[in-house]
């Protein structure tokens, strides 16, 4: 949650805390009568603090991040790999190609955050996914991405951060 607790909501912070609770109830953390009354608040939140309010009482998120470091060579990733929720690519000189278009996506968004040094970077998404490269920072040149919108609702959203040095990031979208 973000530091000002009287910031407006949006419905992506509305939809992850009703997937928190969801989770939670069918995890046995909370009743059912708990479970109606937190999805309510939820439901009917407008700040952040409201929002806050409704997950006090749940137990703390596991975070689901994971590492893939090499200083030179290659990294890829394809075919039917787990995603995790955070995943950090970090690299001084290594070509990076990570395909999602066949993998397994368990979470509604997923953080890739870069830290390359040189060489390039590619990365391949599901069709219907979603990009945001906002916090993507790039030394020498820009990230080659042309958005496009999802061919189906509800595909997952791909938020790409970090640092990139001397090398290109590409991002495609898979054609089926």
């Amino acid at each position: 949650m973000p530091d000002d607790p009287s910031r407006p909501i949006s419905e992506e912070d509305r939809d992850t805390a009703v997937r928190r609770l969801q989770d939670a109830y069918s995890k046995g953390h909370i009743s059912h009568e708990e479970m109606d009354e937190l999805l309510q608040q939820a439901l009917t939140a407008k700040t952040h603090g409201d929002l806050a309010a409704s997950l006090a009482s749940l137990p703390e998120e596991k975070a689901d991040t994971s590492t893939i470091a090499a200083f030179s060579g290659r990294i890829r990733r394809r075919g039917a790999w787990r995603v995790p929720r955070k995943l950090k690519v970090e690299s001084g000189l290594a070509k990076v190609d990570l395909n999602l278009a066949r993998a397994i996506i368990e979470h509604p968004v997923v953080d890739i955050e870069l830290q390359l040094g040189t060489g390039r970077a590619k990365i391949t998404v599901p069709r219907d996914a979603v990009v945001d490269v906002e916090n993507l920072r790039t030394v020498w040149k820009d990230s080659y991405y042309k958005p496009r919108p999802p061919s189906r609702p509800g595909g997952p959203k791909i938020r790409i951060s970090g640092t990139m040095g001397f090398g290109r990031l590409k991002i495609r979208h898979a054609r089926r």
